[in-house]
């Protein structure tokens, strides 16, 4: 405080306790803004991306439940599941679309996922083994126009050589879900079915396309990837969900960086 006959440093002492709260409040502000932002993408991106993601490099996985015990023991390893994935187109009357056709089993895949916590319609235990039952993205049932209980039919690529030529293989699947997790990405391009109904569609045996693992970390993953990987051998390709959204993570670190520089 200055003395009584000069009340300009005061006010000048003033001034500046009020321009670096302010500042400070900005700072705190802005970054908490963008971390919260990079943690509630990071989590949606999680509903449907594995922690670790284990497969073959031919595509399947033969002998997944030798490898399902292998990795049982590691520390990090919270739940781990089974998964089929492909390529297909769906159609219904003139409407046709291209999309993810994702096999799971339903009791496994909620202890490595969130995606069937955020079905707005219908029931995932209807999705058992025989039933041809499909649960689609919010976003990619409204672009083949259909509802609870309608017919789609699954085209997929791989089909039967047949005299008269390659003929690919089709099967009528019941949409009894539809979810939404709010990521335009994942809800106009994933339909989950049983992983025996993928299994029929896709003609495969015993096989599976990898296996989907769930860490009690998941900023441990780049760890964990390593470690796994060093405990099989070639045969399997080991990724982790910082791989899988490499680019995009990048970005949101750089832009972090930049507007702390800026507010600095």
């Amino acid at each position: 405080r200055a003395k009584r006959q000069n009340h300009f440093i005061s006010f000048i002492s003033m001034t500046s306790m009020v321009g670096i709260v302010l500042g400070v409040w900005a700072l705190i502000t802005v970054m908490s803004i963008m971390n919260g932002f990079h943690k509630d993408l990071r989590d949606r991106i999680l509903f449907v991306v594995s922690h670790v993601t284990v497969s073959g490099y031919d595509g399947y996985l033969d002998d997944w439940e030798t490898v399902s015990e292998k990795l049982a023991g590691h520390s990090q390893l919270q739940a781990q599941a089974p998964f089929v994935l492909g390529q297909g187109m769906l159609t219904r009357g003139t409407a046709v679309t291209g999309a993810l056709i994702r096999g799971i089993d339903p009791e496994l895949e909620r202890n490595v996922s969130e995606v069937l916590e955020h079905i707005v319609e219908g029931n995932p235990e209807a999705m058992q083994p025989g039933s041809f039952a499909i649960i689609l993205g919010i976003h990619l049932a409204r672009s083949l126009g259909v509802s609870l209980g309608e017919k789609v039919t699954v085209i997929a690529p791989k089909g039967r050589v047949t005299p008269a030529g390659l003929i690919p293989r089709m099967k009528r699947f019941t949409v009894v879900g539809i979810f939404d997790i709010d990521m335009y990405e994942y809800d106009s391009s994933i339909a989950l079915v049983h992983i025996d109904d993928a299994r029929k569609l896709l003609s495969l045996k015993n096989q599976v396309s990898g296996i989907r693992l769930k860490l009690d970390d998941v900023d441990q993953a780049r760890r964990v990837r390593w470690e796994i990987s060093r405990s099989l051998d070639d045969r399997f390709r080991v990724r982790d969900w910082t791989q899988e959204h490499a680019n995009f993570f990048r970005a949101l670190e750089i832009e972090k960086r930049v507007v702390f520089i800026i507010l600095l």
